[in-house]
């Protein structure tokens, strides 16, 4: 992880639009909540019932630059210890699952302020990681968002933001299997999910 991290610092300060290296760190925690239902489908294509992440806390962090716009690009690490939802009568064969974001993004401050609101957007992928034994997913996602951000110092601030993210799926897919089966054949192509966070931004 941390060869991973210098390599990323190293192209995002060579990258285009970046005029001086002043790197940050951004630690924050928030809450995930308005997650889509997914349909779970039977053999025939027919909707039995349907599932959802459950809303609770997450935290994470952001590593980038400044660039001359104004405004940022960065990676995000994104994570949500969450459980399944499922609107059915049987038993659900999974019961929590972690919700990772890892995204690489950029940021546009609409003003030069001390105090600047921003506009914000990312992609990369999502990881879905359940109990029971079951195999890891990882999907395609994207992200858009909005926030506002308090320069306190030349190199510390303070942010609180809001984020809609949307993790693909095929029309026709399985969620979670192990060597022997699956845990549901799902009907859908997006999982919309929300995130309300604050943090603190450290430059250096």
């Amino acid at each position: 992880m941390k060869s991973f991290s210098k390599l990323l610092i190293a192209a995002l300060i060579m990258s285009p639009g970046v005029s001086y290296a002043d790197i940050f760190v951004a630690p924050f925690g928030g809450y995930s909540f308005g997650t889509s239902d997914l349909d779970v489908v039977d053999n025939d294509g027919n909707v039995t019932s349907t599932l959802k992440l459950k809303e609770s806390n997450n935290y994470g962090v952001m590593l980038g630059t400044t660039t001359n716009h104004p405004g940022n690009m960065y990676f995000l690490y994104s994570r949500q210890n969450s459980e399944i939802a499922t609107f059915s009568q049987t038993p659900s064969p999974v019961n929590k699952v972690d919700v990772s974001y890892y995204h690489l993004g950029g940021t546009l401050f609409l003003g030069r302020d001390a105090f600047k609101p921003y506009v914000t957007a990312s992609a990369g992928a999502t990881q879905l990681s359940p109990d029971q034994g079951f195999s890891n997913e990882t999907r395609f996602s994207m992200a858009i968002g909005g926030g506002l951000t308090y320069d306190l110092t030349d190199n510390f601030s303070v942010f609180a933001e809001v984020k809609g993210f949307a993790t693909l799926f095929n029309s026709s897919s399985t969620l979670f299997c192990d060597s022997t089966r699956c845990a549901w054949n799902i009907k859908g192509n997006v999982m919309w999910q929300s995130q309300a966070n604050a943090g603190v931004s450290f430059r250096f």
